[in-house]
């Protein structure tokens, strides 16, 4: 039997890649184009929406991992599209994805019926991505309903992860630095292919094992606040949700 800790340790790999792989894929290009928009524009446009319309501080203080110059650029590279639509676009985006890719699979109605369990017995505190994708309607179809709460359980532990990431004294850049990633959009990848694709420049120091030890405390400590919300669930609930995304997750 899995405790909600255990629980949320072993799905956040395969909610990382679901919850998030609509955020590179061709719904999300197409978009792009429709609408003349730089992908990283509608990324914050659409992810970051959910904040109402504000100045690009506002935008950098969530997403803690980019550049401030570059969330910058890109929110008011955007701003040709008002905050609600963008919203509105990318979860179409999201839904449209997780058709594609999870419509075949049985389950996804019990994968959303466990995970609004947990998205509703969440705090908010610390998490305002998390609380405003809570609040953006759900559609009735299961995968598309399955994937955009993956999503937000992925905001969820995004924001508590930058919450331990800056409790422990690295800046961002060290922290993604210091780490290899599984729960990411496109799988397995590397700190310095984070980096990157965040658009820190380069060179890259090598992290010290002082800052390595300390990112491993990050997700440690991470993963005691993911409990909480995994609370929601029995124990049978809980490896019932384990077994269904990890069956997605090989497929």
């Amino acid at each position: 039997m899995a405790d909600p800790r255990s629980t949320a340790v072993q799905v956040k790999a395969p909610i990382g890649q679901y919850g998030g792989g609509f955020m590179v894929s061709r719904e999300a290009k197409a978009l792009c184009e429709e609408h003349g928009l730089g992908a990283r524009e509608l990324y914050f446009r659409g992810r970051c929406g959910v904040l109402g319309e504000c100045e690009a501080d506002v935008v950098t203080s969530v997403a803690v991992f980019f550049p401030p110059a570059h969330v910058e650029e890109s929110w008011n590279g955007g701003r040709k599209l008002p905050v609600e639509r963008a919203v509105e676009l990318y979860a179409g985006a999201c839904h449209a994805w997780g058709r594609r890719r999870l419509g075949g699979q049985d389950g996804c109605a019990r994968i959303a019926e466990l995970l609004e369990k947990v998205v509703a017995h969440a705090q908010v505190f610390g998490a305002p991505l998390f609380a405003g994708w809570r609040a953006v309607p759900l559609p009735s179809d299961p995968a598309a309903r399955a994937t955009q709460l993956m999503h937000v359980v992925r905001e969820l532990r995004g924001g508590l992860h930058a919450n331990a990431v800056l409790a422990a004294g690295l800046h961002p850049l060290e922290a993604v630095l210091a780490a290899e990633h599984d729960g990411t959009p496109f799988g397995h990848a590397t700190g310095e292919q984070i980096a990157r694709f965040f658009t820190w420049p380069g060179p890259y120091a090598e992290p010290s094992a002082e800052t390595v030890a300390r990112r491993a405390e990050v997700e440690e400590t991470t993963d005691d606040l993911m409990a909480q919300p995994f609370s929601a669930l029995t124990d049978s609930e809980s490896d019932e949700l384990i077994r269904l995304l990890r069956f997605g997750h090989a497929h």
